[in-house]
């Protein structure tokens, strides 16, 4: 069967903040809480259709799971907007490519594993009493920050780590419990795959080019300046 790249999380830091978003914060965000539940609906119809399919053909049809992963995409960015990881107001959509909070999901793979789809609820056990935990921790932290920042105008980088541990786990994990990735989601977040380039690139600077060699294995020696010049001593 073919390897998936991970499901990884992002989530850009920026220590100035606003107070009054920061303040009316859960308000703001009440007409993405609208879509977002809606949109949670319908994908929970489309992850027991991708079930099936995977069970008995070994394949997420395409649809399902542009739909099912938009949706992630999405309520990754709207839990990051609430849990105070960016100011900027998310968009009404899966398009979230440059967004300061996203989640990012490879392509489906060519064939599943039936068993693991089959047996995905025994099997995600231990991953939802982690994602119970952690729930806690981005929560604990969303609210120490939303004090801080009303009261600082500043986002404490500890805080931010302590909301991205929690917040990005719990993401990653609804990506295995809605079928998009075979693997348990790790307790850290791994690191983005690097996207496939026309070659080997470097940051450091090209070498000098070596001198050219002569035939007889000697290095080529530069001519002789003309007689009468003058040379540095």
């Amino acid at each position: 069967m073919s390897s998936q790249p991970p499901v990884y999380f992002e989530a850009q830091y920026v220590e100035p903040r606003s107070r009054l978003t920061t303040f009316f914060r859960l308000i703001l965000a009440i007409p993405h809480f609208i879509v977002a539940a809606l949109w949670a609906i319908a994908a929970f119809f489309a992850v027991v259709a991708a079930w099936f399919a995977l069970v008995f053909t070994g394949r997420y049809p395409q649809g399902l799971y542009d739909f099912v992963a938009g949706y992630q995409r999405y309520s990754t960015a709207v839990y990051g907007y609430t849990a105070l990881l960016t100011d900027e107001y998310p968009p009404f959509g899966s398009d979230t490519a440059t967004y300061p909070v996203r989640i990012m999901i490879p392509p489906p793979k060519a064939e599943y594993n039936r068993m693991k789809a089959l047996f995905r609820i025994i099997l995600a056990i231990p991953v939802m009493i982690i994602t119970y935990a952690m729930q806690y921790v981005w929560e604990i932290g969303a609210l120490l920050a939303w004090f801080a920042i009303v009261v600082l105008g500043r986002q404490p980088k500890g805080l931010q780590d302590m909301t991205v541990l929690g917040l990005s786990y719990q993401q990653r994990a609804y990506a295995y419990l809605a079928l998009l990735t075979e693997d348990w989601p790790p307790f850290s977040n791994p690191e983005p795959a690097l996207e496939p380039g026309p070659g080997p690139t470097s940051s450091l600077p090209p070498s000098a080019p070596e001198a050219p060699v002569s035939s007889t294995g000697s290095s080529f020696a530069p001519p002789e300046p003309p007689a009468g010049s003058q040379q540095d001593v």
